[in-house]
């Protein structure tokens, strides 16, 4: 296993670099048009599935990275291009971590490639989790799925919501409850295959930021799946639900849910995206205070900004050491003993979200505009707060792994 290092080697210079030149050449010309379009960009898939960036092959090389900071690395660089085009582009990979955390060898390798499709022939895929009144409450989800022995299928029906892709997806893995006596504990994903009968897509979120990222309801009518569809196959689901049920009468070790799973592998990442999103405003505040003058000198000289964008680039480099620490530590299989993971995705998203303000008030009146990115960049932080768990989820979760 990789050691800790805060230096990236020179293969993984020349990754960074690759992916800073189509974010820089490429998503940011098209940014704001995706933006106000508020349509799922394909063309700009479809480029970075041409160059390899949109493909298995790429995420499997970064998430196997030794070292733990390829996908860090990777997020941060193309969340620098742009945050809706980049989720666009990496929403899928969600999906997939709930296929690689919780499936077969078998189901990973029928699954994961569907859900990207070729260059030629650009597929997403979509997690389905959130509902409507199950979102950090994942005990109250309602989504069902029973076991119909005689066909050897498995009916889903509820009502999904939040879906990155949700949808327009060519494969959705579905949370849903298998045994609601064991709240969280009696959770299980599903695979829905393309071109299921009875998944359709509900309403389209017009959202306040990331407007070039799909997010919508996902209806699940009497969906049928085959039982090979449910991830980790029945013996493991059989085994895991028993544990869950002897621990609910005697106590006794942890049962992971299905759900969580995916999401604490994913914390890390959603980091490293807000580090991209902050990274890019600071920058665009930066030049500006170098470049725009005013009572006769540039207005970095004034200590009031000054000290603005001193601040700023502590932050973020604060938020990408914890984000690289917590990667490292899933990627050499340290426990997160004091949340680690969460921390990183806490304190990186607040970070994005005070950046971005911050440097809307150092561009002032042209801040405000769309003719400069930092309004957007600000908009699409406030989601970094909120979706994979918000940031009152994740100081729970801190604050009950300190109190043990």
């Amino acid at each position: 296993m990789g050691e800790f290092t805060l230096e990236l080697n020179d293969d993984q210079k020349q990754v960074r670099d690759w992916l800073h030149g189509f974010a820089a050449d490429v998503m940011r010309p098209a940014a704001a048009e995706w933006d106000e379009r508020e349509e799922t960009p394909w063309p700009i898939i479809q480029e970075a599935a041409k160059i390899g960036i949109y493909s298995l092959d790429f995420y499997a090389q970064q998430f196997f990275d030794p070292t733990g900071l390829g996908i860090p690395m990777a997020m941060e660089e193309l969340f620098w291009g742009d945050a809706g085009i980049a989720l666009s582009i990496v929403g899928t990979g969600l999906a997939a971590v709930g296929v690689l955390a919780n499936g077969t060898e078998e189901q990973i390798g029928t699954w994961v490639p569907q859900m990207y499709g070729d260059a030629n022939d650009v597929k997403v895929a979509a997690f389905c989790s959130s509902e409507p009144d199950a979102g950090s409450d994942v005990a109250s989800m309602r989504t069902r799925a029973v076991y119909d022995q005689a066909t050897d299928e498995w009916v889903l029906n509820g009502t999904k919501t939040w879906a990155t892709n949700g949808g327009i997806a060519n494969v959705h893995v579905v949370v849903a409850v298998v045994d609601p006596e064991l709240g969280s504990k009696g959770h299980a994903s599903f695979i829905v295959p393309p071109n299921t009968p009875g998944l359709s897509q509900g309403q389209k979120f017009q959202k306040h930021g990331i407007r070039a990222s799909h997010t919508a309801e996902v209806v699940l009518e009497d969906v049928r799946v085959p039982g090979q569809c449910l991830l980790g196959g029945k013996e493991k689901l059989d085994e895991r639900l028993a544990r869950a049920r002897e621990r609910a009468k005697t106590g006794g070790e942890r049962v992971k849910n299905a759900a969580m799973a995916t999401f604490e592998a994913s914390r890390p990442a959603v980091g490293a995206m807000a580090v991209g999103t902050a990274r890019a405003a600071y920058e665009v505040a930066l030049d500006y205070a170098k470049t725009r003058v005013q009572f006769g000198r540039p207005i970095i000289e004034n200590q009031g900004v000054a000290f603005q964008l001193a601040d700023m680039a502590t932050q973020i480099d604060a938020a990408r050491l914890l984000v690289w620490r917590a990667s490292w530590m899933a990627t050499a299989g340290r426990p997160f003993t004091a949340a680690e993971g969460s921390m990183s995705k806490l304190y990186a998203s607040e970070v994005a979200k005070s950046v971005t303000a911050q440097a809307i008030q150092i561009l002032g009146g042209n801040g405000y505009t769309r003719e400069y990115p930092v309004e957007r960049m600000h908009r699409d932080a406030a989601i970094y707060t909120i979706f994979e768990g918000t940031s009152e989820i994740q100081r729970m979760v801190i604050s009950r792994a300190i109190a043990k």
